[in-house]
């Protein structure tokens, strides 16, 4: 099965992420994004050629580390499509 998932705009409410990096955050956003599809597949709820215009992906602390934070923002993404994510 082929999965496209198309994310407009990735919006994060009160969190200053630094010019410098946005390129890394969004990187591994999608990598981790990514990585959680192909292991714990495509929610159910989003399965059926599901569109939304928003996924609240519930709360999330603000770490400095880009790599961190661009995996707990995937995470939640992937909570807001129904989907249960490995903690890893």
């Amino acid at each position: 099965m082929n999965v496209r998932l198309h994310i407009e705009r990735l919006v994060l409410d009160g969190v200053p992420v630094a010019q410098a990096d946005r390129a890394r955050l969004l990187s591994v956003v999608e990598s981790e994004l990514g990585r959680l599809l192909a292991t714990r597949g495509l929610p159910d709820a989003a399965a059926a050629g599901w569109a939304t215009p928003a996924v609240d992906g519930g709360s999330i602390a603000p770490t400095p580390n880009a790599t961190k934070f661009g995996r707990d923002v995937a995470r939640a993404v992937y909570r807001g499509l129904g989907g249960e994510p490995d903690e890893r």
